[in-house]
């Protein structure tokens, strides 16, 4: 019989205790799957006193995360701590550079520095696993790595930020406006301690990130992504874009173009009817797209104790099972330094401003984005409100660089009292 595999867990928060909980409750099933059995030897966290629902009495008590991860009696170091840099960073390279397996859920620090901690694993006969670092237990990073290996991706999209979805869905929803949406997201403790790691979009910026690296063979380039949070979203943006057959989300788009790598994370609008429009709640869903599979859409919970859990265990049974795989799905030394490209493939746009009540404002407006080379789709004026008139606009598929000198052109118009917004409209 094989010998145990001896896990060192730093970081006892809710996915530290889920981890536990898994181990003890279902050592039988996890040795059957397997082949050998799984242990926690020794842990670490800050405060070794407070009560976390989970009993440690059996195992090893270590201050610091550095000396856990570089125990005789750990073979593999479960780093759940998170931060970019700091006790996070240095225990990972601790436990790579004594040639121990490294899994985690620290997107932050794999979006800073895992082509680093990459190559430090792979020198070192270790590997590196991050399965719970993106869409918690959707099991994204193995579709990319092991599934659809055989594929040339040519696109990754999804909505990979619960708490941004769950304000945006209370938004259409219950008729909330985004400040009463943050605050009762707030209330319920889905905001990070830095909420603009959420709603600025950064959160999900690391996580669109790594799958990129893994979809187009590339460094990881989080400084690429193009970010842009959903703060600037009105109730207005949420009902007439329901009008127009749409939904905002905050959503992730990765592709490889001519011009280079593009990462965009920002709001855009889906049709209600496709799988992410009709997404609700904290949930996330990743879609993939393949040129020999198609389309792949996969959707569950982002976050939480048994989710992100779970994700740790396949990762940490992969580790038993023997499963030695690059952490990028292909060595890192031949990783490319993609080009960053901004998201100009063309697509179609939604675009909202308001006139002053005179004859002929729309038709400047119309004008203006002839002028442009920007084609109207769809037009829709609504009915005065304080002498304004609110207008939606739905362009055909465009450039940005285009878009942008429309709506240089349509700000600069005396009949428009609001300036534009323009929101991407992402076909899936």
């Amino acid at each position: 019989m094989s010998d145990p595999l001896r896990l060192g867990i730093a970081g006892l928060g809710t996915v530290g205790a889920g981890v536990i909980k898994i181990v003890r409750q279902k050592a039988a099933l996890l040795e059957s799957r397997s082949g050998r059995s799984i242990r926690i030897t020794a842990v670490s966290a800050r405060n070794r006193d407070k009560d976390r629902g989970v009993s440690l009495k059996d195992y090893g008590w270590e201050d610091d995360p550095v000396t856990l991860a570089t125990r005789d009696d750990v073979d593999v170091f479960v780093e759940l701590m998170g931060g970019s840099d700091g006790p996070a960073k240095a225990a990972v390279e601790a436990a790579l550079k004594a040639g121990k397996d490294v899994v985690t859920a620290n997107k932050a620090l794999l979006a800073h520095h895992g082509q680093a901690l990459a190559e430090l694993a792979e020198s070192n006969g270790a590997v590196l696993r991050f399965e719970a670092a993106v869409a918690g237990g959707i099991p994204c990073i193995k579709a990319l790595t092991e599934g659809l290996a055989g594929n040339e991706i040519t696109r990754v999209l999804g909505v990979m930020n619960g708490t941004c979805n769950y304000i945006l869905t209370r938004m259409e929803d219950a008729g909330l406006t985004y400040d009463e949406a943050f605050a009762e997201a707030d209330g319920l403790g889905y905001l990070e301690a830095d909420p603009n790691l959420d709603v600025g979009g950064i959160d999900a910026g690391h996580k669109l990130s790594l799958l990129a690296s893994i979809a187009f063979g590339t460094q990881v380039n989080f400084e690429g992504v193009e970010l842009e949070g959903i703060g600037n979203i009105t109730i207005e943006d949420i009902r007439q874009a329901s009008d127009m057959g749409y939904r905002i989300k905050l959503l992730g788009v990765s592709r490889m173009t001519g011009r280079g790598l593009e990462q965009s994370m920002a709001p855009c609008l889906v049709p209600a009817s496709s799988p992410l429009g009709q997404l609700t709640g904290g949930t996330n869903m990743v879609v993939i797209d393949g040129d020999q599979v198609g389309q792949i859409v996969m959707r569950g919970a982002g976050a939480g104790e048994g989710p992100t859990a779970s994700a740790v265990m396949g990762d940490v049974i992969d580790v038993a099972r023997g499963l030695r795989m690059s952490t990028f799905g292909q060595r890192a030394t031949d990783l490319v330094a993609a080009t960053p490209a901004r998201a100009t493939t063309p697509a179609p746009y939604y675009i909202r401003t308001a006139l002053v009540d005179k004859p002929g404002a729309l038709a400047k407006v119309a004008a203006a984005l002839g002028e442009a080379g920007v084609s109207i789709n769809r037009m829709r004026q609504y009915d005065h409100v304080d002498d304004k008139a609110p207008v939606l606009v739905v362009t055909h598929k465009t450039t940005r660089a285009a878009l942008d000198d429309a709506l240089a052109a349509i700000n600069g118009l005396a009949v428009v009292v609001a300036p534009p917004v323009a929101l991407r409209i992402e076909q899936v």
